[in-house]
C-alpha cells in the first residue's frame, strides 16, 4: 500500500464540525464487546493449541503453529484484534498510532516479520531542528551525534553523560531475560530508579531529574520512583540483539534508535494482516473467564464457549492473566507475580492539523518539555505530509491528573504544543485520545513495570510454564521486552517451545477424525 497524496481542502471538507474535537477515542478502547451467545454457544471446540489474545505475540504463535500443521483457535476478548497496536485511520492513508508506533535498529524479528506480510517502513520525520523547554526558555536544537535526541543543555549534559555511562555499562552485565541473576541484583532490585539515579548525578536545579523523567513516562507510563534500579538497567540490556549490546542511547534516539521508523500500513496492520491469513480460527469477542488443565488436556471456557486442546497460550499482559480463573489454581509465584506487577499508566494524545505548518519554521516537530503533561512530543504526520499530526505522550503522574478529565487534558496538551510550535498549534481539525489505564482489556500502558524487589523474588515465574499453560507476550520476551519485537520474539519462541516438545505425529483434530 503505497502513502496516498491528499489535498487538505478535500480532508478538511470530509471532517465535519464533529471532527473538530473528537475527544476521548473511546468507540473501541473504552467498552468491551457485547456477549455473542447462541443457542449451540456451549458446545465444545477442539483444537491442538488454544491462545488468548490477538495481538502480534498471540498472532505470531498461531501463525508459525498453523504453518506447522496444528489446529490452533484464537480467543480475543476485544471486537478488533491488534491488542497494544491501534491505528486509526484519520485520512485516507493517514493513521494516528493509539498504541505501538516505532520499529529500530536490532528489532531483527519484528522487521521480518513487516517483510514477510508486505508492509512497508518509512522514516520517522527528523530532518530540521528540535525544541527544548526549560526553565521557561524555548530553544532548538539539531539532533546529531554524540548527543542524538538530548538537548544541548549545560546543566544536564554532564549528567546525563555519566548517567549514561554508567546505565550502559552495568546494563552490559545483565543476563537478556534473567535480571535476577546479575552478580548485584539484590542490590540494584532494592532500589528505585531515582535514588540510584540521585547518588550519580548532581541534578543541578533539578533539570537531570525532569529531563530523564520525561523519557521514562514515554518510556513506562511511570515515574523513576514507582520502578526499580534492576528492571530499568534490563530494559535497557533487552535494547539489543545477540552480538550488539542494548544501549540507552537506542532507547530514547530516533535516527539509529527506537523511534527511527514506522509503519506506513499502521502498526495494527501487522495483527490485522495475521489474522486475515489465520481466517475463522480467530474469534473476537470471546473473552477468557476460566482455564482448566488435566493430565490429559486443557479446556479454556468463557460465558458462551468451550474449547478444548494439548495446549493454552496466555498471549495477554500479567496483569490481565492474573484475572482468568485457573484450575487447580497457579503456583503461588506466579499469583504473587500478576498482583505485585502493574502497568504503566500512559495516555496519548493526537493532534491533527491541515498540514505539518511546523516544518515550514525548520522544525522536525520532536519536543523535550520540562513542564506540562505532555513532556515528550513527536511528529506523526503521514509519509507524504499531506497532513500534519502531533502526538503527545502523558505518563505516570501527569496521566494520573489528567485521566478522567478530558477537557483539562485536551487544554494542557494543546498549550505543551502551542509553547513548543506557536499559536497555529491550538487549532486542530482533529484531537484523539487513548487513555490505556481505561482500557478494560489492557488496563495500562505501554509496558508492566516492576517495583523494588519483584524481579529477584518473582521474576522467573513471568515466563515459566504451568503444565500445559504457555505464557506470551512482550512482558516474557528477553531481548526488546515492552516493544513489539519483543512481542514477534515471545510468539515465536512459545511456538518453538511447543513444537520441539510436541510428538511427531498427526493433530489432535487429525487423529480424532481417524479415530
Amino acid at each position: 500500500m503505497k502513502p496516498t497524496n491528499i489535498g487538505r481542502r478535500k480532508i478538511l471538507a470530509g471532517l465535519g464540525a464533529g471532527a473538530l474535537s473528537s475527544g476521548v477515542l473511546a468507540a473501541d478502547i473504552s467498552q468491551p464487546p457485547p456477549p455473542e451467545a447462541t443457542a449451540a454457544a456451549r458446545e465444545v471446540e477442539r483444537a491442538d493449541v488454544i491462545i488468548v489474545g490477538a495481538g502480534i505475540a498471540g498472532l505470531t504463535a498461531a501463525r508459525r503453529l498453523v504453518q506447522a500443521g496444528k489446529s490452533v483457535i484464537v480467543l480475543e476478548a476485544r471486537a478488533r484484534v491488534g491488542g497494544r497496536t491501534w491505528s486509526l485511520e484519520v485520512a485516507p492513508g493517514a493513521f494516528a498510532e493509539m498504541g505501538g508506533t516505532w520499529v529500530g535498529p536490532t528489532q531483527e524479528r519484528v522487521l521480518a516479520l513487516i517483510a514477510e506480510l508486505g508492509l512497508h517502513l518509512f522514516d520517522q520525520a527528523t530532518d530540521g531542528e528540535s525544541v527544548y523547554i526549560a526553565r521557561g526558555e524555548r530553544k532548538t536544537f539539531l539532533e546529531k551525534p554524540p548527543l542524538g535526541a538530548v538537548p544541548p543543555d549545560p546543566l544536564i549534559i554532564p549528567d546525563l553523560a555519566v548517567a549514561a555511562t554508567w546505565i550502559d555499562k552495568l546494563a552490559r552485565d545483565i543476563p537478556v531475560g534473567q535480571p535476577w541473576l546479575a552478580e548485584d541484583a539484590e542490590a540494584l532490585d532494592r532500589q528505585t530508579l531515582e535514588s540510584w539515579l540521585r547518588s550519580r548525578t548532581l541534578n543541578i536545579l533539578g533539570q537531570t531529574e525532569k529531563n530523564l523523567s520525561a523519557g521514562f513516562e514515554a518510556l513506562f507510563g511511570a515515574e523513576s520512583r514507582e520502578i526499580s534500579a534492576l528492571f530499568a538497567l534490563h530494559y535497557v540490556a533487552c535494547a539489543g540483539t545477540h552480538g550488539t549490546a542494548g544501549s540507552f542511547e537506542r532507547l530514547l534516539n530516533t535516527r539509529n534508535g527506537a523511534q527511527e521508523q514506522r509503519i506506513v500500513e499502521g502498526a495494527q496492520a501487522i495483527s490485522q494482516r495475521m489474522a486475515d491469513q489465520l481466517g475463522d480460527r480467530v474469534r473476537l469477542g470471546r473473552p477468557v473467564r476460566r482455564i482448566r488443565q488435566s493430565d490429559a488436556e486443557v479446556e479454556v471456557s468463557g460465558d458462551d464457549f468451550v474449547v478444548r486442546g494439548q495446549h493454552v497460550v496466555v498471549a495477554i499482559p500479567p496483569t490481565l492473566a492474573g484475572r482468568i480463573d485457573y484450575l487447580p489454581a497457579l503456583p503461588p509465584e506466579r499469583d504473587q507475580l500478576t498482583q505485585k506487577m502493574g502497568f504503566g499508566w500512559l495516555i496519548k494524545c493526537e493532534a491533527v492539523y491541515d498540514k505539518p505548518f511546523w516544518r515550514e519554521d525548520g522544525l522536525n516537530g520532536s519536543a523535550v518539555v520540562n513542564d506540562g503533561p505532555a513532556r515528550t512530543i513527536f511528529d506523526v504526520s503521514p509519509p507524504d505530509g499531506s497532513i500534519g499530526m502531533l502526538l503527545g505522550f502523558v505518563g505516570g503522574d501527569g496521566a494520573r491528573q489528567y485521566s478522567g478529565d478530558p477537557d483539562a487534558l485536551r487544554q494542557a496538551v494543546i498549550e505543551n504544543f502551542a509553547s513548543c510550535f506557536g499559536d497555529k498549534a491550538r487549532h486542530p481539525v482533529q484531537w484523539h485520545v487513548a487513555d490505556w489505564a481505561r482500557e478494560p482489556w489492557t488496563r495500562g500502558c505501554p509496558t508492566v513495570i516492576a517495583p523494588p524487589g519483584l524481579l529477584t523474588a518473582y521474576g522467573p515465574a513471568i515466563s515459566e510454564p504451568v503444565g500445559r499453560i504457555h505464557w506470551a507476550g512482550t512482558e516474557t520476551s528477553g531481548y526488546w521486552t515492552g516493544y513489539m519485537d519483543g512481542a514477534v520474539r515471545s510468539g515465536e519462541q512459545v511456538a518453538r517451545t511447543l513444537l520441539d516438545a510436541a510428538p511427531k505425529q498427526n493433530t489432535l483434530i487429525e487423529k480424532e477424525q481417524s479415530a
